[in-house]
């Protein structure tokens, strides 16, 4: 069945659809607003490179996995813009196996295979569905829901098929479509601080900028529409297309806010003013060094964090911090009163490992959360 389809793509879907190289782009990544046009724009993508393998005895073959994180999100959203576009009628749908095949005679006379397979991982154990693929690309739809040990595991499926025997692919890679993750996630890492030699990435402009994409698809109005009632974080993630931390579920300080509690200026050492120090124990402990400003608001200047670290380790670390970047600071150092459990080697408490370190710090009278959530809605 052959089927006339006109996609006009975005100036920035133009130039990801424009990148040919692998070695400089085996991985690459789109982050936009909702409605910006990606998920269609990797559909395209899919198809272009199919249409583009180099042929072997007449067949241009290809074969892709499209992940989203749940199974209900792949047929209710990835499935159903993948057929919008390329319906089931074009060629054989396997509900079993999740997999539309597609053959289509193209007009210089060659035929284009191509295999698309449907799966839903959203965990790292989900890797071990990946190692049997034998795949030409993969496309990660919403890749910031996806673990990144999916991602490691898809590339080194990619570039499988077809075999050698027959011509091999002359395409390879993995790409990837997104919201904006928070600046913790590894695709802030990977695509805008420590950026892969052979990764590319590619951003969207905000839906409310001269330069917004996709609008001629979307209802008028969609962004202005969108907007009220939404916290400034929501805006900033899903129509400006800024990298922000959107909460799932009931918070569990929900005082905090954002705009309030936090600034990306750097905090000032007041004066003279007393240091408080706040620790908390275990296998990952950490402190936060902060300050009183004059009109009582705790202000958190520093911190020191720590992976698999013992009491005497941290407290080494933490009382060098100390004499190192507030000497001749009065200190109040405060911990959680579970310090005071003994260690059952050897009977030593967190306090008076603390204390023989010379660190003269003490437990709170209570760990109350409810005394704990006052505090963030009080200073």
């Amino acid at each position: 069945m052959r089927v006339q389809i006109e996609y006009a793509p975005s100036l920035t879907l133009k130039e990801f659809h424009a990148e040919q190289d692998n070695l400089s782009a085996f991985v690459r990544g789109i982050m936009g607003p909702i409605g910006s046009g990606k998920s269609v724009g990797m559909c395209f993508e899919i198809m272009q490179r199919a249409m583009a393998q180099r042929p072997y005895n007449g067949v241009r073959r290809s074969r892709w996995v499209i992940i989203r994180n749940t199974y209900r999100e792949l047929v209710d959203t990835t499935i159903k813009t993948w057929t919008d576009w390329f319906p089931v009628t074009m060629g054989k749908w396997s509900q079993q196996n999740m997999t539309h095949t597609i053959t289509q005679r193209l007009k210089d006379g060659s035929i284009m295979y191509l295999e698309v397979m449907f799966r839903a991982l959203d965990r790292p154990s989900d890797v071990k569905k990946l190692l049997s693929l034998e795949l030409t690309g993969g496309w990660i739809n919403e890749a910031r829901e996806i673990p990144r040990q999916v991602l490691d595991m898809l590339q080194g499926r990619v570039g499988r098929y077809p075999s050698k025997r027959q011509g091999g692919p002359s395409w390879c890679g993995v790409i990837m479509d997104t919201n904006p993750p928070d600046s913790d996630h590894w695709w802030y890492r990977l695509f805008e601080e420590e950026v892969p030699k052979n990764w590319k990435g590619f951003r969207q402009p905000s839906g409310k900028s001269k330069e917004a994409e996709n609008v001629s698809n979307l209802p008028p109005f969609y962004y202005d529409n969108m907007i009220p009632g939404k916290d400034q974080e929501w805006i900033n993630v899903y129509v400006h297309g800024q990298y922000g931390f959107i909460a799932d579920g009931k918070p569990v300080f929900p005082e905090y806010n954002d705009d309030i509690n936090h600034t990306d200026d750097e905090l000032p050492l007041a004066g003279s003013g007393t240091i408080y120090v706040g620790i908390d124990f275990g296998l990952t402990p950490a402190a936060a060094i902060g300050q009183l400003s004059a009109s009582g608001q705790m202000q958190i200047i520093d911190e020191l964090v720590t992976e698999d670290m013992g009491a005497v380790n941290f407290g080494k670390l933490l009382h060098e911090k100390l004499n190192r970047e507030y000497c001749g600071c009065q200190l109040e150092i405060y911990a959680d009163p579970a310090g005071e459990q003994r260690a059952q080697t050897d009977e030593v408490t967190p306090f008076q490992i603390l204390w023989n370190q010379g660190l003269e710090a003490w437990p709170t009278y209570t760990n109350d959360f409810t005394i704990r959530r006052e505090a963030v809605a009080d200073y």
